[in-house]
């Protein structure tokens, strides 16, 4: 079942619609590993997704027998704010321009009111252990964060296709930094046709491997590299089998 609440977000001084998931057949007495996921709107519904084509979550996770929560986060829809509230770190880029990052807002509303109201109005299991957090792109870097700066409260994170190209020297900073419990685990993926260029494949790969590697040195990473695969939601919907599985869901 999906369910859709607006909550407000005080650190933006905004309601924003969460896209919540439940197995249809959840029993009266059950409760449910929850994963926290960025872009809410892209992970159900093609009729809901920006470009059209959604993730298909219900869909998959039904077919795994799933036993999980999903709580997916809407992005502000305003020019180029969903960047802004997807980034932790300021940054600047040849595209976008220049970046101010309010990710970090956001994980503060993220831990310390929206969990606790999932975990009082829904069936959950409250421990770190039950608790991840997801995403792709933007939201794959905000996965990528919150895996590094909130151990303690996610034992898992989905990084899909993170974006790291100027903010790989503020991850390997924070992850030197940070207190990282060493079993928390890192999903982390991309495909080798996200990139326009060779070079700016190579680009990319080197700037999210430096990550890779100082993450290494504190937690448990799972890296895929995808042959053929582009940034897209059709392309990480076929992954849903295999971060479901690595991520000790099965």
């Amino acid at each position: 079942m999906l369910i859709k609440e607006e909550l407000y977000i005080d650190v933006y001084d905004t309601y924003r619609t969460m896209h919540i998931y439940l197995p249809d057949d959840i029993g009266d007495e059950e409760r449910l590993e929850v994963i926290y996921m960025f872009d809410g709107h892209n992970l159900y519904l093609d009729e809901d997704a920006t470009y059209g084509t959604s993730w298909g979550l219900m869909e998959d996770l039904s077919k795994l027998n799933a036993r999980v929560m999903i709580v997916g986060i809407e992005c502000n829809h305003e020019g180029n704010m969903r960047l802004s509230e997807f980034s932790p770190y300021n940054f600047e880029d040849p595209y976008f321009g220049y970046v101010k990052g309010m990710g970090k807002e956001l994980f503060k509303w993220i831990v310390n009111t929206l969990k606790p109201y999932i975990d009082e109005h829904y069936p959950t299991l409250k421990e770190r252990k039950y608790t991840s957090i997801g995403g792709s792109s933007m939201g794959g870097l905000m996965a990528l964060y919150g895996g590094i700066a909130y151990s303690e409260v996610f034992s898992k994170a989905l990084c899909i296709s993170p974006y790291v190209y100027y903010v790989s020297k503020n991850l390997v900073g924070d992850i030197r930094r940070k207190e990282i419990l060493n079993d928390t685990r890192f999903y982390v993926s991309f495909g080798s046709e996200e990139v326009n260029s060779k070079r700016g494949l190579v680009s990319y790969v080197n700037e999210l491997f430096k990550v890779q590697r100082k993450l290494n040195e504190k937690a448990l990473v799972y890296m895929h590299i995808y042959k053929g695969r582009h940034h897209c939601e059709a392309a990480w919907r076929k992954e849903t089998p295999v971060w479901y599985k690595e991520l000790h869901y099965l």
